[in-house]
């Protein structure tokens, strides 16, 4: 399950780490979803985040910093983030810290919006040289 938005910008941004990242990022956000949902987080859902574990906490070291600035304006449960979005769900021990875990719900659009802001920051950026 991908963003439409974001799938657009990543587009546009032609960075195949970045889009690499993202892409694992919405695995991430369909497996938290879909754990959440189903009040149960199953093997395979197990397995899943395993691999996306490994691949995101590597692959976000590489951007932790140029995101930085981007989820400090985002909004977690209504108020402002205090905490990395980012780290926060990838500090979960395993897929099933996902069940009945709302604020991680709640985490998930920050770190939606900061990935979208950031590549639209980009492409800005792209475009002035």
């Amino acid at each position: 399950m991908s963003n439409p938005f974001t799938d657009t910008l990543v587009k546009q941004v032609k960075n195949k780490r970045i889009a690499a990242f993202i892409a694992a990022w919405d695995r991430l956000e369909a497996l938290v979803i879909r754990v959440y949902k189903s009040k149960a987080a199953s093997p395979e859902d197990e397995r899943e985040w395993s691999q996306i574990h490994s691949q995101l906490a590597k692959a976000y070291s590489r951007w932790k910093d140029a995101l930085h600035a981007f989820w400090q304006n985002a909004t977690i449960g209504g108020e402002r983030a205090k905490d990395d979005p980012f780290d926060r769900l990838l500090a979960a021990p395993n897929a099933h810290s996902f069940v009945g875990n709302w604020l991680a719900m709640q985490t998930l659009p920050a770190a939606r919006q900061a990935i979208n802001q950031w590549l639209v920051d980009l492409i800005h950026k792209q475009h002035q040289h």
